[in-house]
């Protein structure tokens, strides 16, 4: 709806349109499933894992040299969701369930979408709008297919329509043009702000408190962002000055 007054620069190459519904269709497709089929906190966290491929898949996209500033920064920002999604009880069971491997397809395919929207032909940030209809309408197909029916009552439909104009439509839009525009091992590391401020609105709102755990996640993933935004200097090759005769 955001973007349906533009509908006229919906018209894309088909790899494109392609590329945007695989990526968004497909990671939420993957990611519900995997909610369903595993521990919903073990599947989150292995969500997680999406901005740490994000900045190891760069260099295979030809989209920067991996450095170590950001491995480093990655590492400590995924190390820090792992002890605030779990709050350093993470139980790792004898038998993982399949839904685990839907929650690291889930990573793969949205870190991938990801990177690819720099490689793709330009097209104007209004075809996310595009890429979210058309999702919209396969996972209505899937869910008359594969799930049990469910009418949403007025308070729902005014809920989700909140949500999708709101925080989630706009997400997509301003990923799109942050993917475009930044560096995008840059973006995985401060991605992992998202659970520190999701525990903090939680927080404020008197919903959920701030231990000593989630205090140290955010060191590592404050740290974290901090180091993967630091530039560094160039080595500076070394020169042998003439020697006087």
């Amino acid at each position: 709806m955001l973007s349906i007054r533009h509908y006229r620069q919906w018209r894309v190459p088909f790899k494109v349109l392609a590329t945007g519904v695989v990526g968004i269709f497909g990671y939420h497709a993957l990611i519900f499933t995997a909610f369903r089929t595993a521990p919903p906190l073990e599947a989150n966290l292995l969500n997680y894992l999406w901005p740490l491929l994000l900045v190891l898949l760069s260099p295979l996209f030809r989209l920067g040299n991996l450095q170590w500033q950001h491995l480093v920064a990655s590492i400590a920002g995924f190390c820090g969701a792992v002890l605030i999604v779990t709050q350093g009880k993470l139980q790792v069971p004898a038998t993982l369930p399949s839904g685990y491997l839907f929650a690291i397809a889930a990573a793969l395919t949205w870190s991938c979408y990801s990177l690819l929207l720099r490689k793709l032909p330009s097209f104007p940030n209004s075809v996310v709008g595009f890429f979210c209809l058309l999702s919209a309408i396969l996972a209505g197909i899937c869910h008359c297919l594969f799930e049990p029916s469910v009418t949403p009552n007025t308070s729902e439909w005014l809920a989700l329509l909140i949500i999708g104009i709101g925080p989630l439509g706009m997400a997509f839009f301003l990923w799109d043009k942050a993917m475009k525009q930044a560096d995008p091992r840059q973006v995985g590391v401060l991605a992992y702000l998202t659970p520190l401020l999701s525990t903090l609105l939680l927080a404020l709102s008197g919903l959920g408190e701030m231990t000593s755990t989630s205090w140290l996640a955010g060191a590592l993933i404050l740290g974290g962002a901090t180091i993967g935004s630091l530039k560094l200097k160039p080595r500076q090759r070394l020169t042998t000055l003439p020697t006087s005769q």
